[in-house]
């Protein structure tokens, strides 16, 4: 008995701290609001996407096989993935699929 009430004692020890430091995780309000200029929020979009696209272009190498005859509408790589579906990898980093209709040979 004196073992259970040992770790009832404990428990409420810990739920009791826990709720008196939870209110040191509250958040605050930001007194500064910083309005950026749209060149740098243009900016900073632009090497985000980049980003996204040259990761998933590496991850695609990497896991998927290259169409080597075939190009997008727009010129683009194509990869086909281990559902033997076609896809190619848009300027934001997404994939874009694409039907076999929609492939073009390569020039």
């Amino acid at each position: 008995m004196k073992k259970n009430m040992k770790t009832f004692i404990k428990i409420a020890v810990l739920a009791a701290a826990i709720g008196w430091g939870n209110d040191s995780f509250a958040q605050k309000k930001d007194t500064l609001k910083l309005d950026p200029d749209s060149k740098i929020k243009k900016a900073a979009k632009a090497v985000g996407n980049k980003t996204a696209e040259t990761a998933v272009k590496g991850t695609s190498k990497v896991t998927d096989k290259t169409y080597k005859d075939k190009v997008g509408p727009g010129g683009q790589t194509i990869y086909i993935d281990k559902h033997a579906k076609y896809y190619y990898v848009n300027k934001k980093g997404g994939k874009v699929y694409v039907t076999a209709a929609q492939l073009k040979n390569k020039p």
